[in-house]
């Protein structure tokens, strides 16, 4: 019997979460595990009570062209970084690694390369996450040490987009 790895158990589960996004264009799942315990989960869609956009039938931001990463204003959604750690107490997070997934938004596509971004980024950096692993195939990720957010600081040199 071939047993998943741990990681991939996790971003198995990250994926599914996924699967609740209401955005129209990228659907993320993240997952906070400390400890060997889920922590937390979250998906991107609009806050509680909003319509979200896949009610709608349209995305403001494709309507106007805007490319991702920019505008974030304009989204509805809250992503799903967010949302895993509003669901989390600051010590459940401290050292915890946070388990991501993306996939098209009208298809379960994964989206390789991804990360979060730049405001996903400080709110990961301010809630004590360490460690973030990043689904991009079925059996392939990427782990980034959070820190190296911190001596590499994409704010500074204009990089846009996740």
């Amino acid at each position: 019997m071939d047993r998943v790895s741990k990681s991939n158990y996790y971003l198995d589960i990250a994926q599914t979460v996924a699967e609740r996004s209401t955005c129209l264009r990228k659907r993320f799942g993240a997952i906070i595990v400390k400890n060997d315990i889920i922590v937390s989960t979250g998906y991107n869609g609009a806050p509680r009570g909003r319509v979200n956009c896949c009610d709608q039938k349209f995305c403001l931001r494709d309507k106007l062209n805007i490319p991702r990463g920019e505008r974030y204003e304009l989204c509805r959604s809250v992503h799903a970084e967010a949302n895993a750690i509003i669901a989390a107490s600051r010590e459940q997070m401290l050292g915890a690694t946070m388990y991501m997934a993306c996939m098209e938004g009208d298809s379960d596509t994964l989206v390789p390369g991804t990360t979060s971004c730049a405001m996903c980024k400080r709110l990961v950096l301010n809630a004590g996450i360490t460690t973030l692993v990043v689904r991009d195939t079925k059996s392939e990720y990427r782990v980034i040490d959070t820190h190296s957010w911190v001596t590499d600081d994409d704010s500074l040199n204009g990089t846009l987009g996740y």
